[in-house]
């Protein structure tokens, strides 16, 4: 049996979880966030507590399972707690804004990046160099930051640059003069 796969998940008051063959609806204080499993995965639902099961111990089938459990858990977070990325940018010059719902970025460029909110996710700029990124569901929030650190990956020689926070940029030694003989 899968590890992940077998562990029940709770669901936590003020949580409503309803499960329509293989669509999953959790809606809490949050928001509300509808996903379509496999149809093949078996999700059964006994109070607060849900489990999943696999019918057959088919490879695929073991995929899966670990797979669905940990889709409908991570919804059940999203709606309780929500999930948050922060990013640093480094560099002289670079700084972020907020316009409106867009999110400016100057980053060395001759001209701002400028990016737009995509739905279920909202962007803060507590400094002009951290940003925020908040939202319930996993997959949109840690897809936002990877675009937005797209824009102006870290570079190894002087770490400028957008990055998560915490992330280490392993650094090179630049080019050393011509060598004399």
């Amino acid at each position: 049996m899968s590890r992940i796969g077998r562990m029940p998940i709770t669901v936590p008051a003020g949580v409503e979880v309803k499960v329509n063959a293989n669509q999953v609806t959790v809606k809490g204080p949050k928001g509300e966030i509808t996903q379509t499993m496999h149809p093949d995965m078996i999700i059964e639902q006994e109070g607060n507590v849900i489990h999943v099961k696999r019918p057959s111990e088919d490879k695929m089938h073991k995929s899966l399972h670990g797979l669905t459990r940990t889709l409908i858990h991570n919804m059940v977070v999203g709606v309780t707690e929500g999930y948050k990325k922060e990013l640093e940018v480094n560099g002289v010059g670079y700084r972020v804004s907020k316009d409106g719902t867009n999110l400016v970025m100057n980053i060395g460029y001759s001209h701002p990046v400028i990016m737009p909110e995509k739905n279920g996710v909202t962007v803060e700029v507590p400094a002009p160099n951290k940003i925020v990124v908040q939202g319930i569901d996993k997959q949109s929030v840690g897809q936002f930051a990877a675009e937005v650190r797209e824009k102006r990956p870290p570079e190894p020689y002087k770490g400028k640059g957008i990055r998560y926070a915490g992330e280490f940029v392993r650094h090179k030694e630049g080019k050393t003069g011509a060598k004399k003989k």
